[in-house]
């Protein structure tokens, strides 16, 4: 356990020592990771594909805010797709904007979980990003959590029907903006992770904000649960078919990752807690100090001995 404790002051010495090297560290490779997602899945424009221009718009989105990333990936996911069908080109585009309306009109600071939620849908590991939000963000967080998985569903209907979309001459134009438009808003299975991911960040956030012991530790289990209540509920009741052994396993992952998180960020000792109390001349107060885990890295100096010089002196004493 010291080890680990000593691990992590190493962790923030280090991250706060070099943090102009290692933020855009982090936003190079999130940029990377989301571009590379979008080609491989809807990589149907040749030149979007250039790794020249991969890489070069990574660099460029290190030293940028991530709602710029975000609007990136959302120009090259619309180029792509307009090489297989203009109209679900304008349609995504459509509602694309939509998304970013309502999103930077309610939490415009959490333009990564944007990016983060696709990603960590294609890791099949899903349910960590309702317990990480809800440990380190709000209600309103929901929000851009629930527009990373509809742009997950889009990209998804986009790679599996695309054969459909080119076929211009199957169906009259208005038919099929509206089958297009109806297909992908009414998938139950993204409605069903959407409602799953918005019940684990609230339930996690609540129990997380509760003053009791290992507040955090059990806001992790609850939440996992929750998503697992809601996912076998909406497999009855919607005929939904989810691969068991997979649920279950990313649950477990995405709940060591959530731990791992809490030890790192949120790391008290609760053996040491003390209850104050004092007064004004309104109110009386009740406070519960928890001291958090902190120790310092051992500072470990290595003092070189001249053997030269003290053979030279052994031969050759002083008179």
């Amino acid at each position: 356990m010291m080890a680990l404790l000593v691990f992590r002051e190493k962790l923030r010495a280090f991250y706060g020592k070099y943090d102009g090297f290692v933020i855009p560290l982090i936003k190079f490779s999130l940029s990377m990771a989301v571009f590379f997602l979008l080609n491989s899945n809807v990589g149907y424009m040749a030149r979007l594909k250039s790794p020249v221009i991969l890489v070069g718009l990574s660099l460029a989105c290190s030293f940028l805010p991530y709602g710029v990333t975000s609007a990136l990936a959302g120009l090259i996911l619309v180029g792509h797709i307009s090489s297989v069908s203009v109209e679900m080109a304008l349609i995504l585009a459509v509602l694309l904007l939509m998304v970013a309306i309502l999103y930077y009109g309610f939490q415009p600071g959490d333009s990564y979980l944007l990016l983060l939620t696709p990603i960590f849908f294609y890791l099949k590991i899903p349910y960590a990003i309702p317990l990480l939000v809800g440990l380190s963000g709000s209600f309103v967080s929901v929000i851009p959590v629930s527009c990373g998985v509809f742009v997950y569903y889009i990209i998804q209907y986009v790679k599996q029907n695309a054969g459909v979309l080119t076929n211009d001459a199957s169906l009259d134009i208005i038919l099929k903006y509206g089958q297009i438009i109806k297909n992908m808003m009414s998938n139950s299975q993204m409605m069903l992770m959407i409602a799953a991911c918005a019940g684990g960040i609230m339930v996690v956030y609540l129990i997380r904000m509760l003053s009791v012991d290992y507040a955090w530790h059990i806001a992790i289990v609850t939440g996992a649960l929750v998503q697992l209540t809601v996912i076998f509920v909406g497999n009855f009741a919607f005929d939904i078919v989810m691969p068991v052994a997979e649920l279950l396993v990313g649950t477990m992952i995405s709940m060591v990752i959530a731990a791992v998180y809490n030890f790192m960020i949120f790391a008290v000792d609760y053996s040491r807690t003390e209850y104050l109390q004092f007064q004004d001349d309104d109110y009386y107060y009740y406070v519960k100090a928890v001291p958090k885990i902190t120790v310092s890295a051992p500072d470990v100096k290595v003092q070189k001995i001249s053997t030269v010089k003290s053979r030279r002196t052994r031969e050759f004493p002083e008179r």
